[in-house]
């Protein structure tokens, strides 16, 4: 038995994954009655990553703070910045290629029952209360923003502690990692029972009607994550970026697709900045930010099922109110972490932009409930594989002036 886990531990994890992603697939078409029970494992390893993530970014932030010394530098503000230009340039190219492509919906009341926020102010008055949370009910119920503001606020107050208290931190920051290096082995089982569940369960029947807006949300996505973000990646290393853009893809992107959380794919991020060789003090923070600010896929759901709701109703759109959407779907896309419900139930607040009523737009929200499936694990997908991304990419451009070589080495 040993040597058989020793066997399959040289396999790479992505391979892994993909052996355990086809053994779903088939089990679920073959025998779904008898392969049903197995999607256990799937709700078992998003419900472990889930458990651990908060503990792993608080204790990650605290001890990265509580490390860092005068005179190191981080790159995060290079991250925030590109966290924002990515999420609006993912808002912009939705808004264009809805008018390219423009496409009409046949409305449905499945959203029957659910209050969307009733503005930005509203939007961004849960974000800042999520700062004060108290800690301890930050930390259960996974407000990544509370766990942040604690996290560093309490690392700065330890700056001045001795130096057993610092060893302390380091030696916990540790522990906690290797646990999540150990869930993180259970992936190929937990894939194979979220496809097993994904399939007996939802099937892809419901979603043909909906095939030409799929196609241009789905689109979109592909266009922000093969084109946009590389050539943002470009001028931050000024080499090749697709080595890098792929490795994300596959290594954060595959995962984040079964999730369909963030939160849950803020392990697996961190182990591939691990893998990538970047600094600490930066990917210890800037990834549980990016998991709540860089939200270029939940900019595009926006946008595409706001303007779809527009063409649907026949109302004519000037080029700057088309601008100012793409502003308002970056800025409601950031706050989509402190709403229950997510980039779904920002699409009023955008639509409320034309004068649709409540009522329609949230027809258009059940519309995007019915496509969720796809809609969802493909917005993760772009927005959890991105935070990667961009901290590699701001880290690399410091390499780069510092005559490094930039090497991407494949999983191992």
């Amino acid at each position: 038995m040993k040597n058989i886990l020793l066997k399959i531990d040289r396999v790479s994890l992505v391979k892994q994954i993909l052996i355990g992603l086809v053994i779903g697939v088939l089990l679920a078409v073959t025998i779904p009655d008898i392969a049903a029970p197995l999607s256990i494992l799937g709700t078992l390893f998003v419900g472990a990553l889930k458990a651990v993530a908060p503990v792993l970014v608080f204790v990650l932030v605290l001890s990265a703070i509580v490390s860092h010394k005068s005179g190191q530098k981080t790159n995060m503000k290079t991250i925030v910045v590109l966290y924002l230009l990515g999420t609006f340039l993912a808002g912009l190219i939705a808004v264009v290629m809805s008018f390219v492509f423009p496409v009409s919906l046949s409305l449905t009341d499945s959203a029957e029952g659910v209050a969307p926020p009733s503005g930005v102010t509203e939007v961004l008055k849960t974000l800042l209360l999520n700062v004060v949370d108290n800690p301890f009910n930050a930390l259960v119920n996974a407000n990544y923003i509370g766990i942040l503001a604690w996290a560093i606020v309490l690392g700065l107050a330890l700056k001045g502690a001795a130096d057993t208290t610092k060893t302390l931190v380091s030696n916990l920051s540790d522990a906690v990692s290797k646990m999540v290096a150990w869930v993180i082995k259970l992936a190929p089982l937990g894939i194979m029972g979220l496809v097993i569940e994904s399939i007996t369960t939802n099937g892809l029947e419901s979603l043909l009607g909906y095939g030409q807006l799929l196609a241009l949300l789905l689109g979109c996505m592909a266009l922000v994550a093969l084109v946009v973000n590389p050539l943002i990646v470009y001028v931050m290393i000024r080499q090749n970026p697709y080595p890098l853009v792929f490795k994300c893809l596959r290594e954060s992107g595959l995962t984040a697709f079964f999730t369909r959380s963030s939160a849950a794919n803020i392990p697996v991020n961190m182990k591939l900045c691990e893998n990538l060789g970047l600094d600490k003090d930066s990917y210890s923070v800037s990834i549980p930010l990016g998991a709540t600010i860089n939200m270029a896929g939940a900019a595009v759901t926006i946008s595409v099922l706001t303007l779809a709701a527009v063409h649907t109703l026949g109302i004519e759109v000037d080029v700057w109110t088309a601008i100012i959407l793409s502003v308002l779907s970056a800025v409601a896309a950031c706050g989509a972490s402190g709403v229950a419900g997510g980039s779904l139930l920002l699409i009023p607040l955008a639509a409320s932009l034309f004068g649709i009523p409540n009522e329609i737009a949230m027809q258009v929200v059940g519309v995007g409930f019915i496509i969720g499936v796809l809609q969802d694990s493909c917005e993760t997908a772009l927005n959890s594989s991105t935070d990667a991304l961009f901290t590699a990419a701001a880290e690399f451009k410091e390499w780069r002036k510092e005559g490094k070589v930039i090497k991407i080495h494949k999983a191992g």
